[in-house]
């Protein structure tokens, strides 16, 4: 057995979206979705010199257990109609309910950050913020797996009720 890993939310995510269904499934699908991330006063310091990045990475919990659903190994997922392992996929159901997405940074605002092309349900809770850097984080060229007939259908494709725990 592994030992545990307790982290504590650094700030909270606010979205326009309240329940899962509806919602972009990804932040390339999220358009101009406004939002903003929250900050711990205390750790308002941390955010020097963000403002002129253009994006960030957002890691958070996935925290609604009812709109993720129980742990699952395998999942259809939103761009597909096959099973798949849940670690081939982006499906909220997993192990370790941490998700991340990459958004447009547009204003840092003392402890509060400006976001657009938000796919998070409104009260996320805040993991981490790290700078988005495309010479680190961009691979166009990699092999994207299943994902590669289907990438196109994430920017239509809204969050629906399959991951959703029994009533």
């Amino acid at each position: 057995m592994l030992p545990a890993v307790t982290f504590q939310p650094i700030g909270i995510v606010r979205t326009p979206w309240e329940t899962p269904e509806g919602m972009p499934i990804q932040p390339v699908g999220a358009g101009q979705a406004w939002g903003r991330a929250e900050i711990l006063d205390s750790l308002a310091p941390g955010l020097r010199d963000l403002e002129g990045f253009e994006r960030v990475i957002l890691v958070y919990e996935l925290h609604d257990p009812q709109g993720r659903g129980e742990p699952r190994l395998e999942v259809v997922p939103f761009l597909d109609q096959v099973p798949r392992g849940i670690f081939a996929t982006r499906a909220p159901c997993r192990p370790n309910p941490i998700g991340i997405s990459i958004v447009e940074l547009c204003k840092v605002e003392g402890n509060v950050l400006h976001l657009r092309g938000v796919d998070l349900l409104d009260g996320t809770p805040l993991l981490d913020v790290k700078p988005y850097v495309p010479r680190f984080d961009s691979f166009p060229n990699s092999r994207a797996g299943w994902f590669e007939k289907r990438q196109d259908r994430a920017t239509t494709m809204r969050a629906d009720g399959r991951f959703r725990s029994p009533e």
